[in-house]
């Protein structure tokens, strides 16, 4: 059987790519003219240093040799600017998992942050999906837009976004007009039980509510205004990750960085409620 080459593509004019070292490690750049510092690996002008090479190729940076590659998430995540505290990947794939969100899920959030979920949310949803984001502190704001703007431009697909500075319970008008009904909703607040019940009203009935809680009392008080809004706790609990690694002399073990306790997740679910007496 003839095996045909794959044609390699030239990196175009504009073009977000991913400069990735043989362990994973991977740098962000676009080929536009003029000097960028990127960390890692110095100051240089991008659509010099790229001109002429294509997806695939090996380039030289510096000292280092690294691989041209297509930019995805995972990339986008790593080279992400932070200033809150993220959801991380452990978290984020169980929430949208459980919670079911993927094409066309329309989804409000509460709490942007640095727009680590919201990001990994972006990624499942495509063009057809909605995305409410609600953020109070506009430093915080600044820093998720800069990281969602980004990612948009590099994703194939991305969602109708919005993100709305400012206290969340003031923020129903706007959100009503974009959306009268939201498939699921999750919360990353410090005080998460506070806007449980205003959440409630915009879920369908099967929608699914998450908070995102850093301790147990968290936890208990956002479990209390679940069920006192007539939703049913379907989840809670913590996920743990532990890397295992290859030994020198043969065999596996686990690694010494394992990551335990990072939040609290308790996940509910909107029921019909029998009117009937």
């Amino acid at each position: 059987m003839k095996r045909t080459r794959k044609v390699m593509e030239i990196v175009d004019p504009g073009e977000w790519v991913a400069l990735r070292e043989d362990d994973g490690r991977a740098y962000l750049l676009q080929k536009t003219p003029g000097e960028v510092k990127i960390k890692g690996l110095g100051r240089f002008d991008a659509a010099q240093l790229l001109d002429g090479y294509s997806i695939g190729d090996r380039i030289i940076v510096g000292q280092k040799s690294l691989t041209i590659v297509k930019p995805t998430l995972v990339e986008a995540r790593r080279n992400m600017s932070r200033r809150a505290q993220v959801i991380g990947i452990k978290d984020s794939g169980f929430l949208i998992s459980w919670m079911g969100i993927g094409i066309g899920s329309r989804i409000l959030e509460g709490g942007h942050g640095s727009a680590g979920l919201a990001m990994h949310l972006a990624s499942v949803m495509g063009e057809k999906g909605i995305l409410i984001s609600v953020e109070s502190r506009p430093e915080h704001a600044i820093v998720g837009k800069e990281n969602m703007e980004r990612l948009r431009e590099i994703l194939p697909e991305f969602p109708d976004w919005y993100l709305f500075e400012g206290d969340f319970r003031d923020s129903r008008d706007t959100i009503m007009n974009i959306c009268d009904s939201m498939d699921a909703a999750i919360i990353d607040i410090a005080e998460p039980w506070e806007i449980v019940p205003i959440v409630e009203e915009y879920l369908r009935p099967g929608g699914k509510l998450a908070c995102y809680c850093p301790t147990t009392i968290q936890l208990e008080k956002s479990w209390e205004a679940i069920e006192e809004c007539g939703m049913i706790v379907e989840w809670a609990g913590e996920m743990i990750e532990r890397k295992w690694t290859k030994a020198s002399k043969g065999g596996v073990r686990p690694g010494n960085t394992p990551i335990g306790h990072t939040a609290f997740l308790i996940m509910g679910a909107k029921i019909s409620r029998d009117d009937e007496e």
